[in-house]
């Protein structure tokens, strides 16, 4: 993996939602060093490994909130934003992931 987060970033990119610490699908990807797409196929392909409320889909209003909080979504590439909305990952999520990606 060349290029490594730091703590201190992961720690940046931890959203409040729900009332519960979490991070972005596409904050998983970077993490990992994969594809947005990839993060969602591996919970998807593996959803026994992600019991309830370790990963859920954020409601439309989070995903307003998220958009304008957060330039970082606007830099998708063909449009302002991506075209899905975001799942959210607790830190048992992000556990789960790295027995996966």
């Amino acid at each position: 993996m060349g290029n490594m987060i730091s703590f201190q970033e992961v720690e940046e990119k931890i959203i409040v939602i729900q009332n519960q610490q979490a991070l972005i699908d596409s904050d998983v990807a970077e993490l990992y060093g994969v594809e947005t797409k990839r993060v969602n196929e591996a919970v998807k392909n593996n959803q026994e490994k992600f019991p309830n409320g370790y990963i859920w889909d954020i409601t439309q209003e989070e995903w307003y909130s998220l958009r304008s909080k957060f330039s970082t979504l606007e830099n998708q590439g063909k449009g302002q934003y991506t075209k899905y909305k975001p799942k959210a990952s607790t830190e048992k999520g992000l556990y789960r992931h790295s027995t996966i990606l």
